[in-house]
């Protein structure tokens, strides 16, 4: 069954987008990102515009979100605090992140900008992941494991403004969460993601956060953070398709409730690993994309 969206200027099967939904909502409980650093590139392989794609998909960000913060709150898996911290950082980021893509796509430029965004945060994020995931699950087959310290601390540790953040029991600057928060902020609303893959290794290395908490409070401050962008998006840039966003949001909110359950049976080294493998995938798909010359080098745009 075909349908129209009015925004992206295409037709597309219901089905199709619906199962793409339900598939990344099931990623958002599982991993505990927002599931966009998947979903725009798909959207885009589609025939999707990327701009379009980039403003719808943080829309339905906000839906996968809240329904795998739910799942993780009632485990008691979200640190409140952490997350507030978090989202005033990403809210200054997004706004900054929206003016900066309609600056690039007055240029002409947002295409070519959102590929290469994805290509080398992917690339270089995905890699990292799977060669510490890798070595945390060699250290736990160890006969003689041992036991180390919740997280190392660094020089980071020693900036001002410090702060307790119980759930967590760190207590560390509020000016690392403000950064992070930031410049994921900056990356939801150039590339369409909800910063998950960037906000849970930054989260579990940067702030020594536990990883069993970490992935309910990524979610919490993605909800907020995504919400900000699509409403500035929608207002400035005019690329949210609503009933493309509405189709991926009611197959989200379903996957997101079977990924929670299935991410508490994984240990975290092996969610990790299981993340890693599939960011290097759509790295590899878009760098081909990329590197291929395509079969029509010429094509005619409307300058909107």
């Amino acid at each position: 069954m075909q349908i129209y969206l009015p925004i992206a200027e295409m037709s597309v099967n219901v089905f199709l987008i619906l199962g793409m939904g339900g598939a990344v909502g099931f990623l958002s409980g599982l991993f505990g990102v927002g599931g966009g650093f998947l979903m725009t590139p798909l959207l885009i392989f589609i025939g999707v515009p990327p701009a379009v794609a980039v403003g719808t998909e943080a829309n339905q960000i906000v839906a996968s979100s809240v329904s795998g913060v739910l799942a993780h709150w009632r485990r008691g898996n979200v640190d409140l605090k952490m997350g507030i911290v978090l989202t005033v950082g990403g809210f200054i980021g997004s706004s900054l992140g929206v003016w900066l893509f309609a600056l690039l796509r007055g240029l002409g430029q947002i295409d070519l900008v959102i590929s290469l965004c994805y290509v080398i945060f992917l690339g270089i994020v995905g890699g990292l992941m799977l060669v510490e995931s890798i070595r945390s699950m060699r250290r736990r087959k160890s006969a003689t494991p041992q036991r180390g310290k919740l997280h190392k601390h660094t020089w980071v540790h020693g900036l001002p403004f410090k702060m307790r953040f119980h759930r967590s029991k760190l207590y560390i600057s509020a000016i690392l969460p403000l950064s992070v928060g930031f410049f994921v902020g900056i990356l939801s609303a150039i590339m369409g993601v909800g910063g998950g893959f960037i906000m849970v290794p930054a989260m579990i290395y940067l702030l020594g956060m536990p990883t069993v908490v970490v992935v309910g409070t990524s979610l919490f401050q993605i909800i907020f953070v995504t919400a900000n962008v699509t409403f500035l998006q929608a207002y400035a840039n005019q690329t949210v398709d609503i009933f493309l966003a509405l189709l991926l949001l009611a197959g989200a909110v379903i996957g997101a409730q079977f990924g929670a359950k299935a991410g508490a049976r994984l240990h975290g080294e092996q969610l990790r690993g299981l993340l890693a493998i599939m960011v290097l995938m759509v790295c590899g798909k878009l760098m081909l994309d990329l590197l291929i010359e395509p079969s029509d080098l010429y094509s005619i745009g409307l300058q909107h």
